[in-house]
């Protein structure tokens, strides 16, 4: 299978680095690259469009706002300088949110969560449900990769170069930092509350703006993430 995917961004150097990232993908195509969403607007009409690498600060019109004017939506994956723009990101649907630069790790996350999420080839509504319940990651548990299903798993606490998941049948110790466990896990199952806490928004009973409720445990909700997780969760608290 092929994504055939189109970049939209001001940066020069920004264009080439992702360029050099699709490059090294062969079920990524690269049909076209542009400066401003006003020049892409034009090819986007005339050219099949899976995947859009999509900058937001850029002049006249800027990346949410194009992204408002299309009648049909490719995937998109916005790649920014800037954290704030994070909510507005998850508005508009994004498969996820790049920090610039772009490194290739990071970059390669994000090509799997798109193809686990098996939404090019799915057209029924019912069956990518039903792909999303039998989603799975693994991890690296005493010198061997155990698989873990998506709906099983509660929350995750950080254990500084460890982390444990906790799942509804058991509880794993995983050789793995928080901060790639978030990049594993699909955003819009799971939410970072804190610098030691990911939670599972399926599994999630009650909140307030200090903790979250999941299997009769309170979570701490991190100050700095406090307005984030707010306005995820739709809080008028």
């Amino acid at each position: 299978m092929t994504i055939k995917c189109m970049i939209i961004d001001d940066e020069p150097l920004a264009i080439e680095l992702l360029e050099t990232h699709i490059a090294a993908i062969e079920e990524l195509e690269l049909i076209a690259t542009c400066a401003s969403a006003i020049e892409a607007s034009s090819i986007i009409r005339n050219k099949e469009v899976e995947l859009l690498f999509l900058d937001i600060q850029m002049p006249r019109l800027n990346g949410i706002e194009f992204v408002k004017t299309l009648r049909t939506k490719p995937k998109i994956v916005i790649t920014s300088a800037h954290r704030e723009y994070a909510y507005e990101a998850f508005q508009i649907d994004a498969v996820d949110y790049l920090l610039k630069p772009v490194t290739f790790e990071r970059f390669l996350t994000s090509i799997n969560k798109i193809f686990d999420k098996s939404s090019f080839n799915v057209s029924n509504q019912n069956q990518q449900e039903a792909n999303k319940s039998r989603a799975f990651i693994y991890v690296k548990v005493k010198r061997k990769m155990m698989k873990i299903q998506l709906d099983e798993i509660l929350y995750v606490e950080s254990l500084g170069d460890y982390v444990k998941i906790i799942c509804q049948s058991q509880k794993v110790v995983a050789q793995q930092k928080i901060s790639l466990m978030e990049d594993k896990l699909p955003g819009d199952q799971f939410l970072r509350i804190h610098r030691s806490f990911i939670v599972s928004l399926q599994h999630l009973k009650t909140f307030s703006t200090t903790t979250v409720e999941i299997a009769e445990r309170e979570i701490p909700i991190g100050r700095s993430y406090k307005e984030w997780v707010m306005k995820r969760l739709g809080g008028g608290i």
